[in-house]
């Protein structure tokens, strides 16, 4: 079994604390999916408020 990078985790973390001020707690009790879906939803609401085009290449991307 391949362990999560660690460095990856607090990235992840740091990224969801500071935009949604979530608790160490909190974080940690999450499975990597749910960080990186909270991760996703946060980079798509920076996109749009920095009014930023929709990029064809990004699959993973919600548009419209």
């Amino acid at each position: 079994m391949k362990a999560y990078p660690i460095k990856q985790l607090y990235e992840e973390m740091a990224f969801i604390a500071y935009h949604l001020h979530w608790s160490h707690h909190e974080l940690m009790n999450m499975d990597h999916r749910e960080r990186r879906k909270w991760c996703e939803e946060i980079s798509n609401i920076n996109r749009v408020l920095d009014g930023a085009p929709a990029n064809p290449f990004d699959l993973g991307r919600k548009t419209g």
